[in-house]
């Protein structure tokens, strides 16, 4: 299978790495890129072929990733619009729903829309699919190698379920990221230094993962077993349970998908989208 990049950025780099850990030959992956740093970075690491622009060789790819940003998509698929024949076309680009895409693709129809999230670029990655009407089981088969080369994968069947995906996951790890901030001011409030403080932290939340990843009970579960009544864990519990935690959580993922909503509606709009 022959693969193309619209764009050579790090999601795309992460992709290709992925690939390549997998058995993928650099030579069967065609980077299209207007930056000669990104092409020169990917082919030296990865042995890629490269090009500044839209020619035969990203045409040749049976899969084409679209890796641009979300802002500069329409631009970029002009020059594919009415070139494609049996392409896959898969789009990691946030917000950007599937009638859209066919649309500046000037009707082409064989589109699937993913959610990758960060940590994608080690290998940890999970993203959220939807495949287009016109999208077979090979086509579907073909995007999930794609994204499975950097983590799980999970399919939606119903694309507004795609906000919820970009917010939950795709978003997700930046909640992960500002709880371990959190915890790390606590550990300097306590006068741990940075980094002993940094790995209690992440270590902590890196274990409790692994062991509800390892673990069928639920999360609900896991975190009863760890509080004694009266206890020190009790204690934290119920301090963020006064400060309104969860409902707080609870709520910002539903403004990070209503937000999604409102950039897919924009970005897809008739008039060109601004920078």
């Amino acid at each position: 299978m022959k693969i193309g990049f619209l764009g050579g950025g790090n999601m795309a780099a992460a992709l290709i790495g992925g690939l390549v850990d997998k058995g993928f030959s650099g030579e069967a992956i065609e980077v299209v890129d207007l930056l000669a740093e990104n092409r020169e970075r990917l082919a030296a690491r990865f042995g890629v072929r490269t090009a500044a622009t839209v020619g035969d060789g990203l045409l040749a790819c049976e899969v084409i990733v679209l890796a641009v940003k979300p802002q500069q998509m329409r631009a970029a698929l002009a020059p594919l619009a009415g070139c494609l024949q049996q392409q896959l076309v898969v789009s990691i680009a946030a917000g950007l729903r599937v009638a859209d895409l066919e649309r500046w693709l000037g009707g082409y129809r064989r589109v699937v829309r993913c959610m990758p999230n960060t940590p994608a670029l080690i290998g940890a990655g999970v993203t959220g699919l939807y495949a287009g009407a016109a999208v077979d089981e090979a086509g579907r088969a073909a995007a999930d190698r794609v994204l499975a080369a950097v983590g799980s994968t999970l399919w939606i069947s119903d694309e507004a379920q795609m906000d919820a995906v970009t917010a939950l996951s795709g978003s997700g790890p930046a909640y992960v990221f500002h709880f371990i901030e959190a915890l790390q001011a606590a550990g300097r409030d306590f006068g741990f230094d940075e980094a002993s403080a940094r790995q209690l932290a992440v270590d902590t939340v890196l274990g409790a993962a692994r062991l509800a990843a390892a673990s069928p009970e639920p999360a609900s579960v896991l975190r009863e077993r760890v509080t004694s009544r009266g206890g020190t864990t009790a204690a934290a519990l119920d301090s963020l349970a006064a400060a309104g935690w969860h409902d707080a959580l609870v709520a910002a993922v539903h403004a990070a998908a209503a937000r999604g909503r409102e950039l897919g509606e924009q970005l897809g709009g008739s008039a060109a989208p601004e920078a």
